[in-house]
């Protein structure tokens, strides 16, 4: 029997998803539409708010917390559409993730900060960084913090980071950002720096 997982209802949580054998599901910019197309579909029907979220070619980082639904009810409605999607335009059969859903619960204003600036700081953590700017990258979050013009996905909350930032750093989304970029950022689930391929922008 399947041990169910209890998730605190007031928290957020660092949710990671994998391609199976660590496979590029997420290559092309059709992809990655996607899968935004996915949380954008979920967000309607389970609503739940975002700080950060990095798409990979083989994975995705999201830090999330639900509102009234479960964290696993969320997930698998997300992974299931992009599942649908991505076998129905590939022809493939099979699954397509390597496990169920990873997810870790940040407690802390500090753990939020460290968590939501590794998850931006991806594309360049890697052995061969996909971008020279982080605000560059399409599939991340980041540039709605680094450009609080553009506008935002509806289940992003780009106004909450910013008022955790520790003195002597202002409670800007400008300085948050600069946080992001100055402060290399190492969580548990970081295994290893990968080489991936840089997905279609």
């Amino acid at each position: 029997m399947t041990r169910r997982r209890e998730f605190n209802p007031d928290s957020y949580y660092h949710v990671i998803m994998r391609g199976n054998n660590r496979q590029p599901i997420f290559s092309t910019k059709e992809d990655m539409n996607e899968l935004k197309r996915a949380f954008l579909y979920t967000h309607k029907r389970y609503p739940f708010t975002i700080l950060a979220w990095c798409f990979m070619t083989n994975h995705y980082h999201i830090l999330i917390k639900p509102k009234e639904d479960s964290l696993s009810k969320i997930m698998s409605m997300v992974n299931r559409r992009y599942s649908y999607s991505y076998s129905k335009r590939f022809n493939h059969v099979g699954r397509i993730y390597q496990r169920r859903f990873f997810a870790k619960e940040i407690a802390s204003a500090h753990g939020l900060l460290v968590v939501s600036s590794y998850i931006h700081r991806n594309p360049i953590q890697t052995s061969t960084p996909l971008v020279t700017r982080l605000a560059h990258y399409p599939y991340s979050s980041f540039p709605y913090y680094w450009n609080e013009d553009l506008p935002a996905p509806p289940f992003l909350d780009r106004s909450f980071l910013s008022t955790l930032m520790p003195f002597p750093h202002e409670k800007t989304n400008a300085s948050y950002c600069q946080y992001c970029l100055k402060y290399r950022q190492k969580v548990e689930e970081d295994m290893k720096t990968e080489e991936l391929e840089t997905p279609e922008m």
